[in-house]
This record gives C-alpha cells, structure tokens and sequence, in this order.
C-alpha cells in the first residue's frame, strides 16, 4: 500500500505456449520462468496481494507454493487467440478483496526488478495516473520502416520529408513489462492501451521480453554473466 493505495499485483500464465512449450515453468537459470517474476513481485514494499491466473494445474501448484494466491482460469479464457485483458477482467471477478490499483506482471519479462514494480507503483500513485505502462524507445525509427510490394520498398508511413537521424523525435514502444492500472478504470476502459495512458521509460535488461527459442538463449546467456542472479 502507497498513500492509502491498495495494490493487487496479477500475474498471467497460461499453460500453453506455441513458440517455447511449457515456456512459464521451463527453468531458467535453475529457476521456473514464472518464479522470476514471483520472487520480485513478493519483495515488494508496496505490493498487497500477489495472484497467479492460470488454466495450468502445474503452475498454479508451483505459484501456491511460492505464495501466491492463485485462479484457476478457465479453458476457454487460455487459447492462442485468447487476450490477456479476459483474463484480467475474470480474475478481478474472482478475487475476494477490492484493491485500489493492479500491476499486471508477464513472467516472459524475468529481468524486471522489484526496484522496477515499485517505481512505477509510485510514480503511478503519486501523479493519481489511472494507467501507466512501462515502454523502451525504439533504435529502428519507424520513418527507416518499409513493407515490400513486388519486391519492391514501400515507406511504411506516409512520405515526408527526410530527416536526419539525430533530428527525428523519440519514439517509443510497450515493452510488456509492468502495465498499472486503477481497477476502476481498467474496468471501464477494458485495456492498457488508451489515449490517456501515462509512459514509464525504462532502460536496460527489463526491455528484454522472451517470445522466442532465441530470445531464451539469450536471457540464459545474460543469466550465466550474472551467476544465475538478477
């Protein structure tokens, strides 16, 4: 709690996953991808209720045993079509206890810390922002982006005029790390990506985001430069 702010932190996992199977209990530097993001979520000094929303016996078992509250989330709120907002929204039907805020936390994120969940707690509480999500500004600007047609380059945006490198504005994408919303809000809006969403820039290791057998093997290198720590 922050300022009379209570704070329920959700973490989703679903138990299927095409690209990297089993990919939320698979071990990581010794350690079930999931019990990353348990472990810094449970050192938080903000944090009220940590709960795990899941269709997978074994991860909710795994997550009970770390602490975590868990929801069983049914089979037809878990397939590859399905978005993490159903889910969201059927948790916050489940829970018993009203809270204030929630921090939606992936376990495909491992290297967000808990010094990164309490900062854009705060800044969140503090400012009264009704969503804030943490983004990473983009290296490729999307003016040097193109579709192909024919074999052809097409600009992906619409032409202008050219500018150099160094005088193109920031941009910036959502890095799937740390979503916060308040619940009333969230219930209203339905998702995180609205005209009056607050950005958390972050920087680093926490932009890392695992969807892909590459993108493990190079959390797991990370992992082996650190000692199998964050």
């Amino acid at each position: 709690m922050l300022e009379g702010k209570s704070v329920i932190a959700l973490i989703t996992a679903r138990g299927g996953s095409k690209g990297i199977p089993g990919k939320n209990i698979k071990k990581l530097s010794g350690k079930p991808l999931i019990q990353w993001t348990i472990e810094a979520a449970r050192n938080s000094k903000i944090i009220d209720q940590l709960a795990v929303t899941s269709d997978s016996e074994e991860i909710l078992e795994l997550s009970h045993s770390l602490g975590c509250e868990t929801i069983r989330r049914p089979g037809s709120l878990a397939l590859d079509e399905s978005g993490s907002m159903e889910a969201i929204l059927h948790a916050l039907t489940s829970i018993s206890s009203s809270y204030d805020y929630l921090i939606l936390l992936q376990p495909t994120s491992p290297f967000r810390s808990t010094s990164d969940i309490d900062g854009i707690l705060k800044e969140a509480i503090t400012t009264n922002s009704e969503i804030m999500v943490s983004v990473c500004r983009l290296k490729s600007h999307p003016m040097f982006i193109y579709e192909i047609h024919d074999g052809e380059l097409k600009s992906f945006l619409p032409k202008k005029e050219q500018l150099r490198r160094q005088d193109m504005p920031p941009v910036f994408v959502h890095n799937g790390a740390l979503y916060v919303a308040k619940i009333e809000a969230l219930l209203i809006e339905q998702s995180f990506n609205v005209p009056n969403a607050k950005a958390y820039v972050t920087e680093g290791r926490i932009n890392i985001d695992i969807d892909t057998p590459d993108d493990w093997n190079y959390a797991e290198f990370l992992m082996s430069e650190k000692g199998g720590s964050l």
